[in-house]
């Protein structure tokens, strides 16, 4: 296969990490919305419990139980393996939620966590059973997300949300050819990603 677009799918892979989601979820919300009315000091301060809290925590906490084990990184990428470090980043999840909620943020931008907690739970229960994309149910919790915030703002989303199907398309794409996953656990990661996504800034 041609290794420039075996290069082009590990950066969309590595870019486009279901983690990242949070983050950019909220800091999207503090440039677009009337929360950029803010104080910086304070919107700074919450980009960077949410940036430990669902990056930087459970990403230390994984690297050191791998190396108490004494494994290699490839080796969580088998789906036996995976269980605890999902669990890990679940209740990383959880907990930065909890300190968002003492912030008394409006609920739909607590929401992001717990569409993030309903993706990964639900993603923790299937790969029990079966491998599902993370990656792309994390692409399909923004469109998901973009959908809810459309009917909360009252806004027309069609140019935003061709931009996330395209991107959402590209990382799938990515993660069969870097054969990550086959299409039916891409296309599954997606949708639960989008009814994730939506549920938990509609419903919270």
């Amino acid at each position: 296969m041609n290794r420039t677009i075996l290069l082009a799918a590990r950066w969309l892979s590595t870019i486009f990490r279901p983690e990242f989601m949070p983050v950019i979820g909220v800091a999207v919300l503090f440039l677009f919305t009337y929360l950029s009315l803010l104080p910086w000091a304070f919107k700074l301060a919450v980009l960077l419990l949410i940036l430990l809290g669902t990056i930087l925590l459970p990403r230390w906490t994984i690297l050191f139980w791998r190396r108490q084990r004494g494994w290699e990184p490839h080796l969580l990428r088998w789906r036996e393996n995976r269980f605890f470090p999902y669990l890990i980043y679940f209740l990383y999840y959880a907990f930065t939620l909890h300190l968002l909620n003492r912030f008394h943020l409006p609920h739909y931008m607590s929401g992001i966590l717990v569409g993030a907690l309903l993706i990964q739970g639900s993603c923790t229960l299937i790969n029990s059973k079966w491998k599902i994309s993370m990656h792309c149910a994390g692409a399909g919790g923004a469109i998901g997300a973009l959908v809810a915030y459309s009917l909360i703002f009252y806004f027309n989303p069609v140019g935003w949300l061709c931009l996330l199907i395209l991107i959402s398309g590209l990382v799938g794409s990515s993660r069969m050819l870097l054969r990550q996953h086959d299409l039916w656990q891409v296309l599954a990661g997606t949708l639960l990603g989008v009814v994730g996504g939506f549920a938990g800034i509609i419903f919270f």
